[in-house]
């Protein structure tokens, strides 16, 4: 039951934002107030239960990716610019500016974490400027900048459903034409 709530949750979150209410959720589900209050205490338990699934799973596949040395190194790159968590949904922008202004606290949590994703993602572009994997003709600034603001635009979900494609297919095009570029193979 508490998987079930969780993921209405994440499917309120979608439609209505931070707003949705625990009838929103009880209503959906067929199910009393007593029932998700016998799993959660609060609504913020219940977000803050999703934002820690959220975090714990993208720190466990990017961890994998970055200890699993049998990747080679450019799929390295591009799967952890790839990673999403299940629950994707409460990364688009308006759902995080609601966020940093209901639950303030969660939001620190999400920022410091995709902080620590940037900076890792980081290292790797440097690694691979160092033993010539990737161009170290330019700034790793600016290479990390092109980066970031690129994946960022997955945070406008509504473009991309608007436009029938999914977050995971936006990213994965995103990350090859940041990659390899624009030409193709048979081009270049």
């Amino acid at each position: 039951m508490k998987e079930r709530i969780i993921k209405q949750v994440v499917e309120e979150i979608q439609k209505s934002g931070m707003r949705f209410t625990v009838d929103d959720i009880t209503n959906q589900l067929g199910i009393s107030k007593k029932t998700v209050y016998e799993h959660f205490s609060s609504k913020e338990e219940i977000v803050q239960t999703i934002v820690d699934n959220i975090l714990e799973e993208t720190d466990q596949k990017t961890n994998q990716l970055l200890a699993d040395d049998a990747i080679p190194f450019i799929d390295k790159i591009k799967q952890l610019m790839q990673v999403l968590p299940e629950y994707h949904q409460i990364y688009d922008r308006p759902v995080l500016d609601e966020m940093k202004r209901y639950y303030p606290d969660l939001w620190v949590k999400i920022d410091e974490a995709l902080q620590e994703d940037w900076e890792d993602l980081q290292q790797l572009i440097e690694q691979g400027m160092e033993t010539g994997e990737i161009s170290s003709d330019y700034s790793v600034s600016v290479i990390m900048k092109v980066l970031v603001e690129a994946i960022n635009t997955t945070l406008d979900q509504h473009f991309f459903n608007k436009n029938n494609i999914t977050v995971a297919e936006a990213l994965s095009q995103i990350v090859d034409i940041l990659l390899y570029g624009l030409i193709p193979e048979n081009k270049r």
